[in-house]
């Protein structure tokens, strides 16, 4: 959670979502337009979009999340030299740890979007499942383990939109827990 101070000095938090996805898509591609259109209605929903700050998927959800007005958020592996941010992240948070940043895109938001992805994905879905994060599963991994443990089917998203309502009201339901 982020806590800003409006203009009128009013005291306003904003919740974070990750969105989780490969590096390597494409504009033609489905996971970059699925991401785009996630980012854009976090953003228009209040909540701040947190991805991996590169390219591809990430950079597909912070530029729909900045097209909507909103606010974004890059855990980059390296340095600002090694791997620079995305033009549409706001506030890039510089690592230097490769893939175990992955740690902290999922302990840094209240839930998560994984949509498609690799194998840094699935890392960050297992860590999100072992850690308690809730995860949606937007076209991406199929996951059984070898004893045949599979996620919960509310996990599983369809849709852009339905990801969205999912993450959104896991957020609101963690957020009801502490009140």
């Amino acid at each position: 959670m982020i806590i800003f101070f409006s203009d009128s000095g009013v005291i306003m938090s904003r919740k974070i979502i990750g969105v989780f996805g490969a590096g390597n898509v494409t504009e033609a591609e489905e996971e970059y337009q699925l991401a785009f259109k996630v980012g854009h209605l976090l953003a228009r929903h209040g909540f701040i979009v947190l991805t991996g700050g590169l390219g591809g998927t990430m950079t597909a959800a912070s530029r729909g999340a900045k097209e909507a007005g909103g606010i974004t958020v890059g855990i980059l592996p390296g340095t600002s030299k090694t791997s620079p941010a995305n033009k549409y992240v706001d506030i890039a948070i510089y690592t230097g740890m490769g893939e175990a940043r992955n740690a902290i895109n999922v302990k840094s938001c209240k839930a998560a979007i994984a949509i498609g992805g690799e194998y840094g994905t699935l890392s960050e879905i297992s860590l999100a499942l072992k850690g308690g994060c809730p995860i949606i599963l937007l076209h991406s991994w199929a996951l059984t383990s070898h004893s045949g443990l599979k996620p919960p089917a509310r996990l599983i998203a369809e849709t852009a939109e339905q990801a969205v309502l999912m993450a959104a009201g896991a957020v609101k339901k963690i957020s009801n827990q502490f009140l």
